[in-house]
């Protein structure tokens, strides 16, 4: 037995001395991924063939949500809408709200499309918009296709159908709006929004850990602050609680708030960034979307911005919208001046 026990010890020993030593090792890891990073690989596509028509190269309904996912992204959109219908005289075949209807999707979309019902004898009744959002460009000129579903599928009348878009420098199919650029902090501002409110939901932001390590403490001091502690929290019991210790260290009794470290997330610097992008993106100036300014000096003359904007952005939608015109071969579209007053002047 002791010759066994000699061998072992000796193997055991060898291997000991043969394992190669420990090392530290360095590595990185969790590096960001963009979300567009192979984006590129879609541009090949452009818009792909379905059926008898062509699918948008992006999502129009993912589009559709993310308009209300930022107050910033949906006010801009609905202050170049609500501009456009004040000014806009209503015409027998295109109502108001019809126009308001075409401009919302034109803005949201880059798409737009006006259905010209006629009567039995042939004379126009009037022009319906269809959804942007369902509608799609047929592979034949003149062919539009009304799709919500593989099987749901309705085709209008050839050459019936006014199709508005904003161009693309990809593909000039379909058209893609302007604020695509300032999707990413769209969603920023409403991922900070969420994360916030979850955060007050959980009740992380009223919360502290009591560390107690000074052992001149016994169980009975304890059991004691535990039942102080219980009955000053509830529905208006916030109380002051006295701790008297005696022969304790300074650092015996720790108070540790469990949102120190939330806290430190720059929610309104967060906010403010991306309200910022997405406004440079609409171009809208800020005192018309009702947005407080940071300084005393605010943001200046609101009429001058308001008119300033008109000129700039607004009138040529309107000469975009105004192309209805020479398609249907009778001035439907037709805007009046836009003219804000001051609160001096009423």
């Amino acid at each position: 037995m002791s010759r066994h026990r000699k061998r072992r010890t000796a193997t055991a020993a060898t291997r000991t001395e043969t394992a190669p030593p420990s090392r530290a090792e360095v590595f990185t890891f969790g590096d960001p991924t963009p979300v567009l990073d192979r984006r590129e690989l879609f541009e090949y596509l452009e818009c792909a063939r379905m059926d008898r028509w062509y699918e948008p190269p992006i999502s129009f309904d993912g589009l559709s949500k993310i308009f209300r996912s930022s107050p910033h992204h949906s006010s801009a959109i609905y202050v170049k809408r609500n501009i456009l219908v004040s000014t806009f005289v209503p015409h027998r075949l295109l109502s108001r709200e019809a126009f308001s209807r075409l401009a919302l999707d034109y803005l949201v979309f880059a798409n737009c499309y006006l259905e010209r019902r006629d009567s039995i004898g042939g004379t126009a009744l009037r022009l319906e918009p269809a959804l942007a959002k369902y509608t799609r460009r047929g592979i034949e000129d003149g062919r539009y296709f009304f799709v919500r579903g593989w099987r749901d599928v309705h085709e209008f009348e050839r050459d019936r159908v006014w199709h508005l878009l904003e161009p693309d420098i990809n593909q000039e199919i379909y058209g893609l709006p302007e604020y695509l650029s300032a999707l990413q902090s769209a969603l920023l501002n409403e991922s900070a929004t969420l994360f916030r409110r979850r955060y007050y939901l959980n009740g992380s932001h009223a919360g502290f850990i009591l560390y107690v390590n000074d052992q001149a403490q016994n169980i009975g001091d304890v059991d004691a602050m535990r039942a102080a502690l219980k009955e000053s929290k509830g529905v208006g019991n916030f109380k002051n609680l006295f701790l008297y210790s005696p022969g304790g260290k300074k650092d015996g009794v720790q108070v540790i708030p469990i949102s120190e470290v939330a806290a430190k997330d720059e929610f309104l610097g967060i906010k403010n960034a991306s309200r910022d992008d997405i406004l440079a993106a609409h171009r809208v100036p800020p005192q018309l979307m009702g947005i407080l300014p940071n300084n005393t000096g605010g943001f200046g003359d609101v009429v001058k911005a308001a008119q300033v904007f008109v000129a700039n952005e607004l009138r040529p939608l309107q000469a975009r919208f105004e192309s209805l015109n020479q398609w249907i071969g009778e001035e439907v579209v037709r805007f009046g001046d836009y003219a804000p007053q001051s609160s001096a002047a009423a």
